[in-house]
This record gives C-alpha cells, sequence and structure tokens, in this order.
C-alpha cells in the first residue's frame, strides 16, 4: 500500500476528465487500495482518481464513523437524480475551505466493484452528496465551481498564498547545509 500524493487546487490537472476503466486488473485493484489508504490518511470520506493525478474513473468513499465500509466505485454513471440537499462541503483538494453546496438528495447509480462486476445502488444524504461529489472530480469539476466567482477567487488567492509561503519555507531549509 502507498500513500499517493493529492493535487491541490488551482492546480490545472484537477480538471482533467477521467477515462473510463477498460480493464479491472490487479494494477486498478491497487490504485483502489492506494486510493484508500491515501483517503484514510488524509483524513478524508472520499477521493478520486484525478485528485492524485490518475486520470481513471474511479473512486473511493467511505462515510462510516468507524472507516470500516469502503465503498469502490468504477466508471460509476448517475442515472437518477431526486430531491435537494444542502450541505457544507470540503475537499482534499480544497484544504481547510467549507462551503455549503446544492445537490440532489437521492441518487440512483451504476458501477463496477473492485472486481470488475457491475452493480446499482440507491444513495440519499451524505453517501448521495460525496458520491455526486467524487464523479464531479472525473468530469474535471470541483466543490468551490458551485460558488460565486468571488469566493472562488478568494479561495485559489489564499491557497496560492499558502503554496508559496510553504514553497518559501522549503527553500529556505533546502539552501542550509546540514553537518
Amino acid at each position: 500500500m502507498a500513500i499517493l500524493g493529492i493535487l491541490h487546487f488551482p492546480d490545472p490537472r484537477l480538471r482533467n476528465v477521467a477515462q473510463p476503466v477498460t480493464t479491472v486488473d490487479d494494477s486498478v485493484r491497487q490504485l483502489l487500495d492506494d486510493m484508500l489508504d491515501t483517503m484514510y490518511e488524509a483524513p478524508g470520506i472520499g477521493l478520486a482518481a484525478t485528485q492524485v493525478n490518475v486520470d481513471k474513473r474511479a473512486v473511493v468513499i467511505d462515510v462510516s464513523e468507524e472507516k470500516d465500509q469502503p465503498l469502490c466505485l468504477i466508471n460509476p454513471e448517475i442515472l437518477d437524480l431526486e430531491g435537494v440537499e444542502e450541505m457544507e462541503e470540503g475537499c482534499l483538494s480544497v484544504p481547510g475551505v467549507y462551503e455549503v453546496v446544492q445537490r440532489a438528495d437521492h441518487i440512483r447509480l451504476r458501477a463496477l466493484d473492485r472486481n470488475g462486476q457491475p452493480f446499482e445502488m440507491q444513495a440519499d444524504g451524505l453517501m448521495a452528496v460525496c458520491i455526486q461529489h467524487e464523479i464531479d472530480h472525473l468530469d474535471g469539476k470541483l466543490f468551490v465551481d458551485y460558488l460565486s466567482q468571488l469566493k472562488r477567487t478568494r479561495i485559489r488567492n489564499k491557497l496560492e498564498k499558502e503554496q508559496r509561503q510553504t514553497s518559501t519555507v522549503a527553500d529556505a531549509r533546502s539552501s542550509h547545509r546540514v553537518i
């Protein structure tokens, strides 16, 4: 298992549209396992392959309190949306930012499981919101896209400033000789 690097907004690679998985094999299962490890370590409740710079339509989710009910979705496709839910969302790719987003409250979807077997499921509440959020990532969309342009710009500026400060500290450390 490996902890993968998570891309942060406004990294343009987060806008890549993921390609369908054509064959579910050991390499895809390894990716799913690594994504689960990364998600749990972060910690988060969902992670899309595009967030770890892999352009495959694969998502992992675990909304359980105990973190013992992982859900793997390969090539997920929402078949039906119902109702409206407003929920505060955050994102591993937009660290430290939480905003209220409006999404469907109930969904029906089709996907492949980690063994490549097709299945359909229904979800509501937090699970439905999480699935929609992660599928958006596969389509190159982030939860900040649901916000006003002003909020999006403020978030971008804040995160870019934090990244510059982190880079400056790292550069200063690397310029010192350690004996």
